[in-house]
């Protein structure tokens, strides 16, 4: 086991479970392995990749990211609990590397108000329960719930009583932003000086980001010797999010001066991860964000663009390309064959199997016969979009649309359900709601809308309009989306990819019962 004493900081990303945590921004199964699958070509060290015990659901999605990860080690989180142990080390066994991630809390009103435990109990749970998952896997991490409001000799206590149990790793998490930046890097010091065998263990940071401090607190952590940071693509998770991954990573190579540590993810990935995410998710990346907001490499100001032109380094701290955001070209069109193709996707960092390289060929030719200028974005998105699956019940076949200043808007679409093509001619109040009530009348259903989001994917009236569709029906959401030139003709694929996740979901329970 390395000790916290070398200057390799681990990237522990939990987007898949503490960022799906975020209200509203739960994944599918297949939208999990595709983050999992780009994060671990990235280079993350650890993917956290659910909570085994939370569902069915996500038992599933862990083992299925376990069995499919190439170099990343996979992370199972678990209450302190026996079943849920057992479940965590269960759904991680097919992972090259695993790791059962375990958590109590510690803090005294947390103990009062939430566990009804006292200390010692806490200890003996502690000590039982990552005694059960060191016998069942060699890596453990164990973690103090809201530690930075915990008095510090008991905390030390319970890191103790966790070292001794069989935990190679151990977590101080930062559960509700509290922290300061000097506070928490004196925590972590301290803890290191006192807890016995702490140089035998690798310390972490996990803070969350109520008071904005998430990264600062989490550089300050290093700083002090944790070796581990806890972080999520685009800050993603409760209230106001964990650690940016793109933030840690970017500030420690941008300022190696005074962070001289390595890492080993690839941050060319970075804007990719943010746009699949954000994708995935629903959840937009405002325009100001640190490192992949739409602004953060943007320059209006006179004075910013005279600096810019004379030398980039009058205003950018890092380039453009060291995130992976490359300069838009021109020289995608529809004369444009497989060969070239290809050798772009591979630039943007795409590596297709020859199916997938079709499919996104073929719409690739379709959005060029419709776009005077494909950009790289454009292409970005035909990839990520994906097609309908051949299993999907409701398929779009044909939608007209007729909208104006004089209501009600209408939209007559045709959808093949089930093989069979129907037709239907609805209003609403606007053309998109027309589209939706159309649906709604070719396929009745209950599900509620609570999310419509349209993003244009480039600048142009030619762009094309990426929407995001999250539907909901008895406790179930999945979110849809398509990327179209055609707003309303994306706004219609992306609420039917929603609806025919929420059926798949409906099918797969229907099965298991």
């Amino acid at each position: 086991m390395e000790n916290s004493s070398d200057n390799h900081i681990r990237i522990f990303d939990t987007t898949l479970r503490d960022g799906e945590q975020s209200p509203g921004a739960t994944m599918t199964l297949e939208e999990k392995i595709q983050v999992a699958e780009l994060l671990d070509d990235m280079g993350v060290d650890i993917i956290e990749a659910g909570f085994p015990i939370a569902s069915n659901g996500d038992f599933d999605a862990v083992s299925a990211v376990a069995e499919r990860s190439n170099n990343s080690i996979i992370a199972g989180l678990a209450r302190a609990i026996s079943d849920d142990i057992a479940r965590a080390g269960e759904a991680v066994k097919k992972a090259r590397q695993g790791r059962i991630h375990t958590f109590v809390s510690t803090s005294p009103i947390h103990l009062e108000h939430q566990m009804h435990k006292s200390e010692e109990e806490v200890l003996e749970i502690i000590r039982k329960t990552v005694t059960q998952a060191r016998n069942l896997i060699d890596d453990v991490e164990w973690s103090g719930m809201d530690a930075t409001r915990t008095p510090l000799e008991f905390l030390c206590r319970c890191c103790d009583v966790a070292i001794k149990s069989g935990a190679t790793t151990i977590n101080i998490p930062d559960t509700v932003g509290y922290s300061t930046p000097k506070e928490f890097g004196n925590l972590i010091k301290n803890l290191m000086n006192r807890v016995t065998g702490s140089e035998k263990v690798i310390f972490s940071t996990h803070c969350h980001n109520d008071l904005g401090l998430a990264v600062a607190n989490s550089l300050a952590g290093i700083e002090a010797g944790a070796r581990q940071i806890e972080c999520t693509i685009n800050g993603l998770g409760e209230r106001a999010g964990n650690a940016a991954l793109e933030e840690v990573v970017m500030a420690i190579k941008t300022r190696a001066d005074l962070l001289p540590y390595n890492m080993n993810i690839d941050s060319t990935m970075i804007l990719r991860a943010s746009k699949l995410v954000s994708a995935v998710t629903a959840f937009p990346v405002q325009y100001n964000k640190a490192i992949v907001g739409k602004n953060a490499f943007a320059h209006e100001s006179g004075i910013h663009q005279d600096g810019m032109l004379k030398n980039s380094n009058t205003y950018e701290i890092m380039s453009p390309e060291s995130i992976g955001l490359k300069e838009s070209t021109l020289v995608m069109g529809k004369h444009s064959g497989r060969h070239a193709f290809k050798e772009k996707l591979a630039e943007l960092g795409y590596i297709l199997g020859d199916n997938a390289f079709q499919d996104a060929f073929e719409r690739f030719k379709s959005l060029a016969d419709k776009k005077k200028s494909v950009y790289d974005e454009d292409i970005m998105a035909v990839v990520d979009d994906g097609i309908a699956s051949s299993s999907d019940r409701l398929k779009l076949k044909n939608l007209s649309v007729v909208a104006g200043t004089e209501g009600p808007q209408k939209a007559e679409i045709t959808l093949e359900i089930d093989g069979v093509l129907t037709t239907n001619i609805s209003t609403g109040d606007g053309p998109v709601d027309a589209i939706f009530n159309s649906i709604k009348a070719l396929f009745p259903h209950k599900a509620l809308l609570p999310l419509y989001q349209v993003q244009a994917v480039t600048a142009g009236t030619d762009a094309q309009a990426e929407v995001s569709v999250r539907l909901e029906e008895e406790g179930t959401s999945a979110t849809g989306r398509s990327a179209d030139t055609d707003t309303l003709v994306a706004s219609a694929r992306a609420y039917l990819n929603a609806l025919n996740k929420l059926l798949a979901k409906a099918e797969k329970e229907k099965n298991k019962n």
